[in-house]
């Protein structure tokens, strides 16, 4: 009994640890993924383009100018390239040199959206970031 109790503690330890909900993969494209925040986390990599995905339940009011602020060494983000469908907000680029840098070096990114403020933990976010700095999406397409 007292074994399974300990198995359980682990278990439940593991499942509610921030550091798991970040995940890397390559199939079909270079992805990482955070689901362990309010506001869902997708950024990937076709080879060509990088794209950040955020999803929220709430969804996301319009507005002429978004803003990603990585707490606390930055840096600070702005764009009006981002688009909303949804209950999902996206922005792509050819370059996301300074977005990897705010997820690796930060302890939290807060994304602004005219009045909607929302943030996102970055605990656990280092190696997948770095593993999708270093993938190749053409070998996972072949």
């Amino acid at each position: 009994m007292r074994g399974l109790l300990c198995a359980a503690l682990v278990i439940v330890g593991l499942t509610s640890s921030p550091a798991l909900a970040w995940e890397f993969s390559i199939s079909p494209i270079c992805t990482v993924t955070d689901r362990g925040s309010d506001t869902g986390l997708k950024l990937t990599f076709d080879g060509e383009l990088y794209a950040l995905h955020l999803s929220h339940l709430e969804g996301w009011q319009n507005a002429e100018v978004f803003a990603i602020r990585f707490a606390p060494n930055g840096p600070f983000i702005q764009t009006t390239w981002h688009q909303i469908d949804g209950q999902t907000l996206s922005v792509s680029d050819a370059g996301f040199g300074n977005v990897l840098k705010g997820l690796q070096d930060n302890q939290v990114a807060q994304v602004l959206l005219d009045e909607t403020f929302r943030e996102i933990d970055l605990n656990g976010a280092y190696t997948p970031v770095e593993n999708f700095k270093n993938c190749k999406p053409g070998a996972a397409l072949s």
